[in-house]
C-alpha cells in the first residue's frame, strides 16, 4: 500500500501560478510512473501529465507549454508546476503512482495508487 498526499491546491486568478506536490510513503516497490489527473464536475477524468522514474515526461495538449511535471526520487515526491492558469483548468487534481511503465497517451491503467485529490480553482 502506497499513500499519496497532495498539497498546494487553492484558488488563483487567471494568469496566475500554483505548484502542486505529492508525497509518496510506504513505497515497497519502485514507482516507475507518477502522474497527475484532473476532473471537473460533469466531465471525464483527464490525464494531465506523467513522468517516468528517469524523467521522461508526457503532457496533455491542453497544458503543454504551461505545466511542468517533475519528481524527486530520493524524496518520493512528485510536483506539478502550473503557470498561466486558465478558468478551464479548474478541477480536482489527483496524484497517481504505479510500478508499471508509463503509457502513451496518459492512461489511468498505468497506476495502482491514487491520492485524495486537491482542488484547483481559477477565476
Amino acid at each position: 500500500h502506497v499513500q499519496l498526499v497532495e498539497s498546494g491546491g487553492g484558488s488563483v486568478q487567471a494568469g496566475g501560478s500554483l505548484r502542486l506536490s505529492c508525497a509518496a510513503s510506504g513505497t515497497r516497490y519502485t514507482l516507475q510512473c507518477m502522474g497527475w489527473f484532473r476532473q471537473a464536475p460533469g466531465k471525464e477524468r483527464e490525464g494531465v501529465a506523467h513522468i517516468t522514474r528517469t524523467g521522461s515526461t508526457t503532457y496533455a495538449d491542453s497544458v503543454k507549454g504551461r505545466f511542468t511535471v517533475s519528481r524527486d526520487n530520493a524524496k518520493n515526491t512528485l510536483y506539478l508546476e502550473m503557470n498561466s492558469l486558465k478558468p478551464e483548468d479548474t478541477a480536482m487534481y489527483y496524484c497517481a503512482a504505479g510500478t508499471r511503465y508509463c503509457m502513451r497517451p496518459i492512461q489511468a491503467s498505468a497506476f495502482f495508487n491514487w491520492g485524495q485529490g486537491t482542488q484547483v480553482t481559477v477565476s
